[in-house]
């Protein structure tokens, strides 16, 4: 898994090399971690995570259908499979069969891993994208500023010209009507 971004924040996680058919236990914990990341964090998912009463069950089942779909890529049995997770048989079979929504999710989260579409926005994205026009916005607004700035100054500097041009002008004028008298 690799962090990607654009300007220096990260976006999105990248699933490569990941082995879609693992061969021993690192390699196992590495397929069903992003297959568990890569389900958790669809929107539809966090949905149903949020709406949920049994929220911990239902995590629970995307572990374990996670966990299942990795040991059955690297070629374990489905007792071996149940050994190693704590879990049924039967439960295993419905995982992999895809008889549960777990299992489905999982499925479909694999098969966007061999197909190299599996993306993950990071949860603070968001954020962090608010943040970004947030600044862009900032931005702009201290150009405008500076402009207005400009704009005063050169204001400021006309009006003490007409000042100075009115003051030379009213001291002729009473000097004019000095000599008229």
């Amino acid at each position: 898994m690799t962090y990607m971004g654009e300007d220096r924040m990260a976006s999105e996680i990248i699933f490569e090399q990941i082995p879609l058919r693992p061969l021993g236990r690192e390699e196992i914990h590495r397929l069903e971690t992003a297959l568990l990341i890569g389900t958790l964090f669809r929107p539809d998912v966090l949905q149903e995570i949020r709406e949920s009463e049994e929220r911990l069950t239902w995590i629970d089942s995307l572990a374990v259908a996670a966990g299942a779909l990795a040991r059955d890529k690297a070629g374990m049995s489905i007792r071996e499979i149940a050994e190693d997770l704590g879990r049924s048989e039967g439960t295993i079979r419905n995982h992999l069969a895809g008889k549960t929504k777990a299992g489905k999710l999982v499925r479909e989260t694999f098969e966007k891993l061999v197909r190299g579409e599996l993306k993950v926005p990071l949860p603070g994205m968001a954020v962090s994208r608010e943040v970004e026009e947030l600044r862009g916005k900032v931005s702009k607004l201290e150009e405008e500023l500076k402009s207005l700035r400009e704009k005063y100054e050169a204001e400021k500097k006309q009006r003490e010209e007409l000042e100075n041009t009115l003051r030379r002008v009213r001291e002729e004028l009473e000097r004019i009507v000095q000599l008229i008298r």
